[in-house]
């Protein structure tokens, strides 16, 4: 089978979308963009290809057994992948602890780290045995990091090895670990995730067939803010505003307007009826008002980015907050928190903040006339969403927004397009 690659490589995360020849999303991935751009390509690439997989999987199991079947596989491929890189990352933290960690405390160090990740790994298995495990972070370095902070905590007082110790070797590791070229394949793990789900013979043989489809490259096309990194000719490199006007039509053929909230520049976009883009605005000077300014009001309050919407949303007295300046972020918070402001009301009103900033560029674009999406990872974020229709309604009165919930794919997917329709001239 002929495949069509889009890599989008983004300032926070790298994404990537493979299309079969009708054009068929048949996979997709993502990873945290490392400082070495190729790599976290190849990483996006290789998930996007484990997907795949996983979608012909789906469509044979379909025609032999139920949906429940392929679900526990992938649960438990999943778990295959996280075993993997908790042993590597377990590895590095003790070869940092024989380095840097005083010989007086080594051999304590490492019985409190070795105790972290044997109750790490247990919790791995407990959540693979749970039909409905609770929601995390979909990030190696999110998940690790704050499992790992929990369970340091939980050991300080037991271990006599203190908090900042076991974090600071954590913070020494991680980097490395998330730059090293781990297989995490389909092929190479596929054969335990079959085990330790049952092997049941209909889901065997449709992973037999999985394995050996032939899924050949026929066109890659990359975009993204870093796409200058990509290791690509440049007649296969696509820009940003391009990518996202063909991605969001593709998922939304009425789209006019899309605005494109990312980890470092927001992009409100025009498009015509065949998604060709016809006007643009972009804030690219710094990383106000965008992803990686809610990332920087995550570390200061402690807490995962995925969880800063949902408390926004308890809000009852939204804060006014005048500015989203992201070298002043964190200075500002603890203001707010030392007047007494609560942290959900400070947050709904970052929220506002952000989406208001994001809507002056929609009002320079030519503003929304017919329906509107929005994309990028932002959108994933409840709070931003319902401030966005609020002031959509305020500004605009009613309009259709359209959100996907693969919308941080959209880049990527407008890329693969590209690819498709390059092969096809």
């Amino acid at each position: 089978m002929n495949c069509f690659v889009g890599i989008d490589l983004g300032s926070t995360t790298t994404k990537a979308v493979v299309l079969d020849e009708g054009g068929e999303v048949l996979g997709r991935g993502i990873t945290n963009s490392r400082s070495n751009y190729d790599l976290a390509a190849e990483l996006a690439r290789t998930e996007a290809f484990v997907s795949a997989r996983f979608r012909l999987l789906q469509r044979e199991v379909e025609k032999t057994a139920g949906g429940a079947a392929l679900e526990r596989l992938l649960a438990a491929f999943r778990l295959e992948q996280m075993l993997v890189q908790l042993a590597s990352l377990e590895a590095g933290i003790a070869e940092e602890v024989g380095r840097s960690v005083a010989p007086g405390l080594r051999r304590a160090a490492g019985e409190a780290v070795g105790e972290i990740f044997r109750r790490f790994a247990a919790e791995e298995e407990l959540r693979f045995a749970d039909p409905d495990p609770p929601a995390r972070s979909d990030f190696f370095r999110d998940a690790a990091g704050s499992a790992y902070a929990r369970l340091a905590e939980e050991l300080e007082q037991m271990s006599g090895v203190t908090f900042d110790l076991l974090i600071g070797l954590y913070d020494k590791c991680i980097v490395r670990v998330e730059n090293e070229p781990l297989e995490l394949g389909f092929r190479e793990h596929i054969g335990k995730a079959l085990a330790r789900a049952g092997g049941q013979s209909p889901v065997r043989a449709a992973v037999e067939a999985a394995v050996c489809a032939d899924l050949g490259v026929g066109a890659t096309v990359g975009t993204g803010y870093g796409r200058a990194r990509l290791p690509f000719p440049r007649e296969q490199i696509r820009s940003e505003i391009l990518c996202h006007g063909l991605g969001a039509h593709i998922l939304f053929p009425g789209t006019r307007t899309v605005l494109d909230i990312g980890g470092q520049d927001t992009k409100a976009i025009q498009v015509d009826p065949q998604g060709i883009v016809t006007s643009f605005q972009m804030n690219d000077r710094c990383a106000a008002g965008c992803g990686r300014y809610l990332g920087y009001i995550a570390d200061e309050m402690n807490m995962g980015l995925h969880e800063l919407g949902p408390l926004a949303l308890t809000s009852r007295r939204p804060v006014k907050i005048s500015s989203t300046c992201t070298v002043f972020a964190g200075a500002e918070l603890r203001e707010r928190l030392s007047l007494g402001e609560k942290r959900e009301d400070i947050l709904a009103g970052l929220h506002r903040a952000v989406i208001l900033r994001a809507m002056s560029l929609v009002a320079r674009s030519g503003g929304i006339s017919d329906e509107f999406t929005f994309t990028g990872g932002v959108a994933r974020n409840l709070a931003a969403v319902r401030a966005l229709e609020g002031l959509v309604a305020e500004n605009y009165g009613k309009r259709t927004i359209n959100i996907s919930a693969d919308s941080i794919y959209t880049g990527a997917l407008g890329a693969a397009h590209f690819a498709r329709r390059g092969a096809a001239a």
